[in-house]
């Protein structure tokens, strides 16, 4: 594929305002962990539900749509949409709850919540755990993703694309800190959406195509097009894509798994965004929007270059036939979406290059600035150097920005498929979800909760990947991690010893977590003469239902979008209409949803090293 002048024109703007970005609120980044960190935690909140829905759309992202409905039709992307779920209970319920504890990094949680040595050691361990070991898989994904893209509208090799990609995103994520990637990822998002409609728009206008009308009723698209899979338990195939595609997901994937950017709970860099929010009104309208978008607004572009793919390229071996230096066991289901863009005029061509590029840098920009937050706020500092000054603490988070993504780079030459590294990340963290929706709201949790289940999720994880039978579903796998899991940590909260009195009541003085969790805390409180305050504005029944309002309206959306663009109105108008209600509804209770409305945040925790 070759570019012209006026796309070239397009890709260099694009890094020059970045880099100029970068450059304008590098000094300021500089001056502290927080600025480097957390933009002084005073960001609105459009600019963090922004900054949440760019990170999200990353370059991987409409290769594993496309992976997904290729294989499995539209329908196939519930084993995404089901976390809208996880989404909105973290909206309407942890939002305000994260913004309230004021911590650093979310990883700080564990020693505001939990006491002694095991909490220490938890923290320190996720630090590196998360900050390190999973953050390097997801960023390996999203650059397997810039390998394919690089080859197929570049032409360039695999460590070729690996060199420019990783040092243009380390030198942009290590000079301006969050408040550089959150600025810029308003520029990317709207350019990445702008790059992926055009996409669409041109998938269509193929001569093979012929427009949307004649698209669905093409003979290799029209089993596709559901958005529901058949409801069809007459043989084993059939019940086995019912329930792959929508049980599982909805019944338990959404509460059980932790995945970045849709953890039970919140946390990652989707609190990282809460915690750098000005108060918690801001930080519920950030994940609010954040998940409107992220669900409703961008998923069809993707979706229609996918099946318009189907037209083009009907299958693997003519992927191969149309690239054929392109190593065999990485022509996968996710090279159809940038072997789509090669029918793009120029300018157009340069816009969605640019568009794709902003999303990997986007995403990876991210990662790295959350990643080293952890191991610069809760393994080094905490744990290395207490009194290390802030200069310093800014120059170990440069540091390992770098060494991170060198470590990424290197593992996604070893990767093969987007769903591929979808399907690891779900495994490892099946079984988890559970305990970070409960650890708010029950007691009796403690550390040794949070290491079973950490230790139990990642041995079923390997026993997933080399141990079970071959034949084995990977929804069978996915539920005996999280069965396993969930009974082991559960188990665990049980034997060990309940956490310290005193940590417990000084958690629930500071979050004000309500609910009938804490009430033997309370009791016991009030019983030794030091009541402490009763939470009226928990509103925990209410935000449960806002959540059930808000993913109905959501899907209503979504769907009602979907139809629309099949030409059947009727249902179109019916889902708009349900969808205008619930958005209404959620309008009316938005005052009783930010009641309590705290505009200071919590005092840093008190950590004392043991």
């Amino acid at each position: 594929m070759q570019l012209d002048f006026i796309d070239w024109s397009i890709i260099f703007g694009f890094f020059a305002i970045s880099l100029v970005i970068g450059a304008v609120v590098s000094r300021q980044a500089g001056k502290s962990s927080a600025d480097f960190f957390l933009s002084g935690r005073n960001m609105p909140w459009w600019l963090l539900g922004f900054s949440m829905v760019a990170t999200t759309f990353a370059a991987d992202t409409p290769g594993l749509v496309t992976n997904i409905v290729r294989e499995n039709g539209v329908a196939g992307n519930w084993v995404w949409w089901a976390f809208l779920l996880t989404g909105m209970l973290t909206v309407f319920v942890y939002a305000k709850l994260w913004r309230r504890s004021g911590i650093t990094t979310d990883l700080e949680f564990y020693e505001l919540r939990y006491s002694g040595k095991p909490a220490a050691f938890l923290r320190g361990f996720r630090a590196l755990y998360l900050g390190v070991f999973f953050n390097i898989i997801i960023m390996a994904n999203v650059s397997l993703a810039a390998i394919k893209i690089g080859h197929v509208m570049l032409g360039l090799d695999p460590a070729e694309t690996i060199v420019i990609a990783a040092t243009v995103a380390v030198i942009f994520s290590a000079m301006g800190g969050l408040k550089g990637v959150l600025l810029t990822d308003f520029l990317l998002f709207i350019i990445a959406m702008v790059g992926s409609i055009g996409a669409a728009i041109v998938a269509l206008q193929q001569a093979d195509i012929g427009g949307m009308a004649k698209l669905i009723t093409h003979p290799n698209v029209q089993d596709k097009m559901a958005m529901l899979p058949p409801f069809d338990l007459s043989t084993d195939a059939s019940r086995d894509l019912l329930i792959t595609l929508l049980v599982i997901p909805l019944s338990v994937q959404w509460w059980s798994v932790w995945y970045p950017g849709a953890e039970p709970g919140g946390g990652g860099y989707i609190a990282q965004r809460m915690l750098a929010a000005k108060d918690e009104k801001h930080a519920i309208g950030a994940t609010l929007f954040f998940n409107v978008a992220h669900y409703a607004l961008r998923p069809w572009p993707w979706i229609i270059v996918a099946l318009a793919s189907l037209v083009v390229f009907p299958d693997n071996a003519s992927l191969q036939l149309a690239y054929p230096d392109m190593p065999a066991d990485q022509v996968k289901g996710d090279l159809a979406y940038p072997a789509m863009l090669a029918f793009l005029p120029h300018g157009l061509l340069g816009l969605v290059v640019a568009s794709l590029i902003a999303a990997f840098m986007s995403t990876i920009s991210t990662h790295l600035n959350w990643g080293s937050s952890y191991i610069v706020n809760d393994f080094y500092q905490r744990f290395v150097r207490p009194d290390a000054g802030q200069k310093e603490l800014v120059r170990v988070g440069r540091i390992s920005t770098v060494l991170m993504m060198v470590f990424a780079g290197i593992l996604a030459l070893f990767l093969r498929d987007a769903y591929q590294g979808f399907e690891i990340l779900l495994q490892i963290g099946a079984g988890t979800g559970l305990l970070f929706i409960l650890r708010w709201f029950w007691w009796r949790i403690n550390p040794y909760s949070e290491i079973v289940a950490m230790v139990v999720s990642f041995v079923v994880a390997l026993w997933a990947a080399f141990a079970a039978p071959e034949d084995m579903p990977s929804w069978l796998k996915l539920i005996a991690g999280v069965g396993i899991t969930t009974v082991a940590w559960v188990v665990a909260t049980l034997v060990t010893p309940a956490d310290d009195e005193e940590k417990l009541r000084s958690f629930y003085r500071l979050v004000h977590p309500g609910g009938w969790g804490w009430k033997r805390v309370l009791d016991k409180a009030a019983a030794d003469g030091v009541p402490l305050p009763k939470d009226g504005n928990s509103h925990i029944g209410l935000g449960v239902a806002c959540m059930l309002v808000g993913c109905v309206g959501v899907y209503s959306a979504l769907f009602a979008t979907g139809y629309f663009l099949y030409g059947q109105t009727t249902n179109a108008i019916i889902l708009t209409v349900v969808a205008v209600v619930a958005a209404g509804f959620l309008a009316t209770m938005w005052s009783k949803i930010t009641a309590g409305d705290n505009s200071t945040p919590g005092q840093k925790p008190n950590i004392v090293e043991d």
